[in-house]
């Protein structure tokens, strides 16, 4: 009897663990779910799960509470209710696609996805998608944040980047018009030290050639004066004559001088104005030049020629400024018995003045110069002159609608043409 009683209690004994070990896991299974319910239901992301059809058969609380709706409402309802109705169509193709090829990945890469309440109204959204599988069938995970707070952040600071940017716009125009004026009054700046520095240069230079200009007429006219103090008889009136021959003269080049000294200044200043008016230029020259007989050296002579016709629209008292200094050079330039050549040429647009003679000329060197403020050619400098004639000539002839021309080459002579536009 207790050896029955023994072999009766091993098995009962086996069954009594048995059902003990059952409890154990059924208590181990009830905390894993409720371990799994609180981080379902009390995680801070909406996470729902849906089957193959893309039907809800799971929602946390997280996402109900986005939604604004009961669980109730939405189990077994199409993933489609979430979304704006826009997109249902096209979703339902990338469901059905995504089932074919599940894999663990954001949805919507690169796009911007909404997600619908209840209400119809909609918040931004970023979706992260998983799938399991198990007896049931295949299922989708899908984890939901709402990004609205972000979005709206990224908004601000696009605002913020945007009026940064356009202050940088602004603060760049300002500085690059900043910029623009300083080099601006840069240019100013240098163009009124350089204007200083020209002014200067020129006041030394003027300095030097009319200390120099001056100096031989006014000794020529103090020791002239002097001897015509000395012969008082009467016999002596060749002599006196000839002394006050030289006074003229040196009168006469001072004379000339100061007149180029106040050209060139009433030419800076704006001071000459053009008095145009009809003329006949064949008897306009021929006058000019018959006041230039006194001066011409022993055997040199003038010739005129003009072709076309004689009556001409320009500033006579100009031209003849033009034609005395450029004879007077000519003559001055060239040996005695020598012909100076003057033609005029009317061709109904232009009117063209040349002047050639056959004197020293001028180096290529010195032509590039020659029209220049108190310029003289290195061939020259024993010969009396300002350096201011042939620039008076040029200037004059710009205000004339003309332009002035050399041609010349060393011992071959020199030809001057002015071309007045009409």
């Amino acid at each position: 009897m207790n050896s029955m009683i023994k072999w009766l209690q091993k098995p009962l004994r086996f069954l009594d663990n048995m059902i003990s070990n059952n409890n154990l896991y059924k208590k181990e299974y009830n905390k894993e779910l409720q371990r799994f319910e609180a981080l379902f239901n009390y995680a801070s992301i909406g996470i729902l799960v849906t089957n193959q059809q893309g039907e809800i058969v799971l929602i946390n609380d997280f996402a109900l509470e986005q939604f604004k709706y009961s669980r109730e409402e939405l189990m077994g309802e199409k993933i489609e209710i979430l979304m704006p109705k826009r997109v249902h169509e096209s979703h339902v193709h990338h469901r059905e696609n995504y089932n074919h090829h599940p894999q663990s990945r954001p949805m919507g890469i690169g796009m911007d996805l909404f997600a619908r309440r209840k209400d119809g109204s909609e918040f931004p959204v970023e979706i992260s998608l998983s799938q399991y599988k198990h007896e049931e069938g295949a299922f989708v995970i899908a984890y939901i944040n709402n990004i609205t707070e972000r979005k709206k952040s990224e908004e601000k600071i696009e605002i913020l980047n945007n009026e940064l940017e356009q202050k940088i716009s602004e603060r760049t125009q300002q500085l690059t018009h900043a910029l623009e004026q300083l080099e601006h009054s840069k240019e100013e700046v240098m163009l009124a030290l350089n204007k200083e520095k020209e002014l200067s240069e020129l006041k030394s230079r003027f300095v030097s050639m009319a200390s120099h200009e001056f100096r031989t007429p006014l000794s020529t006219i103090l020791s002239s004066a002097y001897l015509v103090n000395q012969y008082t008889s009467t016999d002596e009136q060749n002599r006196r004559s000839k002394h006050i021959q030289r006074i003229i003269s040196s009168v006469t080049l001072l004379t000339e001088v100061l007149n180029d000294f106040l050209s060139v200044g009433k030419i800076e200043e704006g001071g000459v104005h053009l008095r145009t008016s009809s003329f006949d230029v064949y008897m306009h020259i021929n006058g000019v030049i018959q006041e230039m007989q006194d001066i011409v050296q022993e055997g040199q002579q003038i010739s005129y020629e003009h072709t076309g016709p004689t009556e001409v629209s320009l500033d006579p008292s100009l031209l003849k400024h033009i034609l005395l200094n450029l004879l007077g050079n000519a003559i001055k330039f060239s040996a005695k018995n020598t012909v100076i050549k003057v033609t005029t040429t009317h061709t109904g647009n232009e009117v063209v003045l040349t002047v050639k003679d056959t004197g020293i000329g001028i180096s290529a060197e010195d032509q590039q110069h020659l029209f220049e403020r108190f310029f003289r050619g290195a061939n020259v400098s024993n010969i009396q002159g300002t350096g201011l004639g042939l620039h008076i000539v040029s200037k004059y002839a710009e205000l004339m609608n003309g332009q002035i021309t050399c041609n010349s080459e060393l011992n071959e002579g020199t030809t001057f043409t002015v071309t007045f536009r009409q």
